[in-house]
């Protein structure tokens, strides 16, 4: 039996699916299609490019778009950082002003405060007390001068939902771009692209079951001619993105996009089970609320502030793997930047805890997450398993 805690991060990242693994593990090795998908002389070249672009459609066909309109990447801070710098550095005329939240990632956060100290205005939208970022606050920020609009789909560490199609219209109205960050919502809801009023998604790989440094970025029709390319060196990816393309991670995502595609669904039903049965047991506990919306949400992932002095993430490593705020922020050891603009008091950010859910999460671990938890409220020694 692992001696290993039972895993509650699954926002942070996601284990590798086994059948993932076996479509990566067909592009390396000399029996492997392991040429350079650039290279269009020979057939070890083509086979590289057939495997690359089956996986674009595969991505393409979760999120509902035109496979083309996908440029890969290295993971979603490199999308959103070509999404927002490729947008603002073709910025001509009067319009420069961008808008963003002070909840969202901080691959958006940083990339925008690099812009603001280059000289664009920026716009920092508050969440109202549930965390949620509302269309009509978006409607009261846009100026005549706006370029961009940049908003998570899915909120990392509290899993809830932005309204992305209303928000989308207004900034259309405006004449503006819409960037969204959908690295949490990719395999969780339900993306069209076709239909969403949205010119830029960023795309993460290793969120949904693929491998880690892949990534992808969607560009619609209105931000193409727009968009500058940040790294240079062969115009690769139409001239976005140059580089030698890892074919190995690319079919890993696409492969990763195709399960998710045809058993979403049904995932997200189990899921959404197993997160009702955590919620209710741990809201029931003293000193246990809800931080986020309760409604307008993603079941995966569920963020507690624990009323008890001491009480942390860490009190629990042994036995539980979760977080106190996403990995972004760990890195800095600060309190998260999400929970205070919600309101939360350094004490409350730090008392809080991140229970990510995910394919792999079985009611035993539910139920051992349960009595961990129960436990240390309670001071009642836990025994399980």
């Amino acid at each position: 039996m692992s001696t290993l805690p039972c895993y509650f991060d699954y926002a942070a990242t996601t284990p590798v699916d086994d059948r993932v693994i076996q479509a990566m593990v067909t592009c390396l090795g000399r029996e492997g299609t392991f040429g350079n998908p650039a290279s269009n002389s020979h057939a070890y070249g083509s086979l590289a490019r057939q495997a690359v672009e089956l996986a674009r459609r595969q991505v393409a066909e979760l999120v509902g778009c035109a496979a083309q309109s996908l440029i890969w990447t290295s993971g979603a801070t490199e999308s959103n950082n070509l999404a927002i710098k490729g947008i603002a550095q073709s910025a001509k005329g009067t319009r420069r002003h961008l808008i963003t939240s002070r909840i969202e990632h901080k691959a958006v956060i940083d990339t925008v405060r690099q812009l603001e100290q280059a000289g664009f205005p920026v716009t920092w939208l508050e969440p109202d007390s549930q965390g949620l970022i509302q269309p009509e606050a978006v409607r009261q920020a846009l100026r005549d001068d706006t370029l961009l609009v940049s908003l998570m789909l899915v909120n990392n560490e509290l899993g809830t939902l932005t309204d992305i199609a209303a928000i989308g219209e207004a900034v259309h109205e405006r004449g503006a771009l819409f960037h969204v960050d959908a690295a949490q919502g990719a395999g969780k809801v339900t993306i069209d692209l076709k239909s969403l009023p949205v010119d830029l998604m960023s795309f993460s790989a290793h969120k949904v079951y693929g491998p880690k440094g892949i990534g992808a970025l969607y560009v619609g029709e209105r931000a193409r001619p727009l968009l500058e390319a940040q790294m240079h060196g062969g115009g690769h990816e139409q001239g976005f993105r140059s580089g030698t393309l890892a074919t190995h991670q690319i079919v890993g995502m696409g492969a990763a996009y195709a399960l998710a595609a045809a058993e979403m669904e049904e995932e997200v039903q189990r899921i959404g089970t197993l997160s009702a049965q955590l919620r209710d047991a741990l809201l029931q506990l003293p000193g246990v609320s809800l931080n986020g919306d309760a409604r307008q949400r993603v079941a995966h992932t569920l963020n507690i502030c624990v009323d008890k002095p001491g009480f942390s993430a860490m009190s629990l490593a042994g036995e539980l793997a979760v977080s106190s705020t996403s990995a972004c922020n760990s890195a800095s050891s600060g309190a998260s930047h999400v929970l205070l603009a919600l309101g939360l008091t350094q004490a409350q950010a730090g008392s809080s805890l991140r229970l990510s859910l995910g394919r792999y999460t079985q009611v035993a671990e539910v139920e051992k997450a349960i009595a961990v938890i129960a436990g240390r409220l309670t001071r009642q020694p836990t025994t399980f398993w």
